[in-house]
């Protein structure tokens, strides 16, 4: 059984930061590509972000290039994303996700089978 937890959400000022984390639990964490996903009242979930196992790679989506960073750290488990320069439509519930199935494009949520229960981001004008 996998289980991922998601933290570091909050709420910020437009332009502030936040550091998010998720914390995966199992041995071959390290061997799978990871994702981060948001979704805002109303509407779907959207990507946000992923990163190859061993960080090689690393894919924004492009409303969040250029002030978001995902990472990760194999020994400790994590994955982050970094998020700087927030903007009021940035609000919206992050959860993090593990990839299993490559027949599926990395941006979509098929492609992933096992998900955080998220953590709220709110960005105030």
């Amino acid at each position: 059984q996998v289980q991922l937890v998601e933290s570091g959400g909050g709420l910020v000022q437009a332009g502030g930061s936040l550091r998010l984390s998720c914390v995966a639990s199992g041995r071959t964490f390290s061997s799978y590509f990871m994702g981060w996903f948001r979704q805002a009242p109303g509407k779907e979930r959207e990507f946000v972000a992923a990163i190859s196992w061993n960080a090689d790679s690393t894919y924004y989506a492009d409303s969040v290039k250029g002030r978001f960073t995902i990472s990760r750290d194999n020994a400790k488990n994590t994955i982050y994303l970094q998020l700087n320069s927030l903007k009021p439509e940035d609000t919206a519930v992050y959860y993090c996700a593990r990839r299993s199935d490559g027949t599926y494009y990395y941006t979509t949520p098929r492609s992933y089978d096992y998900w955080g229960r998220g953590t709220q981001v709110t960005v105030s004008s």
